[in-house]
């Protein structure tokens, strides 16, 4: 395990899970998507989601955040259903999926952060600019604070969402691929940041596909449709598991093999 992790505040013994999914079913169109879904994620943990394309990895995200009905299960945030405890919840989503024409600064995409604490008509307070303001400095944009968000390459629109999420003051942060379309010393960056957040008692689910860093996370939750397996990636990312993950995509577990033996990429 990376050294970082040692650093992050320990559970509160008694304390209820920050996430916990039990019996999670989801189906688009009547079939099946996610099936029979339990997973517990302790507070201040950085936990990464992996799987094949069309495994349910944001399906999961969206199931979470209420964006999707569920069929069967019960989803819990800090020992509460989802429903009351929504506001501690914030969404990192993929660069490539927001709008970079809308007319919008790196600011105001960050103050959104603060609309379910302000209400439909509440109008930001001082208070809330500060958070803004304070958010933008922790993640190491307050000197594009003005500028329009698609002026930004996709490493710095990655810590925008960061911040975003920031000024929410949420405490379980769903980040759906923020490591796609950026470089290695980018990369770097941004898993630093998520670091920090995580050893402040903040908790990260990561939906990643890169897989020479999974030895970063305190867990990896191995998904298709189904857990695989879930755990310290010591004990389940192995050839094994990797298999019943990938299922006859042998070209590709053989490169995961060879990524997890030769490490994390030097960025320095």
């Amino acid at each position: 395990m990376a050294a970082e992790a040692s650093l992050r505040q320990p559970p509160r013994l008694g304390a209820a899970p920050a996430l916990e999914v039990a019996g999670l079913t989801v189906s688009y169109r009547q079939q099946p998507v996610l099936r029979h879904v339990d997973v517990a994620v302790p507070e201040g943990q950085l936990v990464a989601i992996i799987g094949p394309n069309g495994a349910g990895k944001s399906t999961l995200l969206k199931a979470v955040l209420g964006l999707l009905p569920i069929d069967a299960g019960e989803i819990r945030v800090l020992g509460r259903p989802i429903a009351q405890a929504r506001q501690h919840v914030a969404y990192v989503p993929q660069t490539d999926s927001a709008d970079w024409d809308f007319p919008i600064t790196v600011r105001e995409v960050v103050l959104m952060g603060r609309y379910r604490a302000l209400g439909y008509f509440g109008r930001p307070r001082a208070a809330d600019h500060a958070r803004v303001a304070a958010a933008l400095e922790t993640v190491g944009m307050t000197a594009y604070a003005d500028r329009h968000i698609r002026q930004l390459s996709g490493g710095q629109q990655q810590r925008v969402f960061l911040a975003r999420a920031l000024a929410q003051e949420a405490r379980v942060l769903l980040l759906d691929e923020p490591f796609a379309g950026v470089d290695a010393r980018t990369e770097a960056a941004i898993f630093e940041l998520m670091d920090r957040f995580s050893q402040a008692g903040q908790t990260l689910i990561v939906v990643n596909h890169n897989l020479q860093i999974l030895d970063r996370f305190d867990a990896v939750l191995m998904l298709n449709r189904v857990v695989v397996a879930y755990g310290p990636p010591a004990e389940v990312v192995h050839a094994d598991n990797l298999r019943r993950l990938y299922g006859g995509r042998m070209s590709f577990v053989d490169e995961a093999e060879r990524a997890l033996q030769e490490g994390p990429a030097d960025v320095r």
